[in-house]
């Protein structure tokens, strides 16, 4: 990889991965007896999207190796953006934090939207 946009969002999305990894099993294991199956359920969507946004960050590192340009950049940030504001209000509401904590989960929801936009128009460029 020769630019720094491969690097980042390959690194970016391994470390995510590692996370989400990290983050189920101990949802599956320590909160299980702790919080109720709403409460689960949140977190395994949590870790379920974190996931599948840590493999779009590869593949945008992937496409990068070989053209670099506007759309793969903003649809890196888009992707960690998503990531951490969609996925950690997500991992807050199942321990507990205040219900307000869930206006700003639909955000992190665009982000991911606008990332996966952002791919498109990069495949969209001769």
């Amino acid at each position: 990889m020769t630019n720094n946009l491969a690097r980042l969002s390959v690194g970016a999305g391994a470390i995510a991965g590692a996370v989400a990894v990290a983050l189920g099993a101990f949802g599956a294991h320590a909160l299980r007896s702790v919080l109720d199956a709403a409460a689960l359920s949140t977190w395994h969507t949590a870790v379920e999207y974190q996931f599948w946004h840590a493999l779009a960050l590869l593949a945008t590192g992937v496409l990068a190796r070989d053209r670099e340009d506007r759309p793969l950049r903003f649809a890196a940030f888009a992707f960690a953006a998503g990531i951490v504001v969609f996925c950690a209000s997500l991992y807050a509401l199942a321990l507990g934090a205040p219900r307000w904590i869930g206006a700003i989960t639909p955000i992190g929801g665009v982000a991911f939207i606008a990332g996966w936009l952002a791919l498109a128009v990069h495949a969209r460029r001769p």
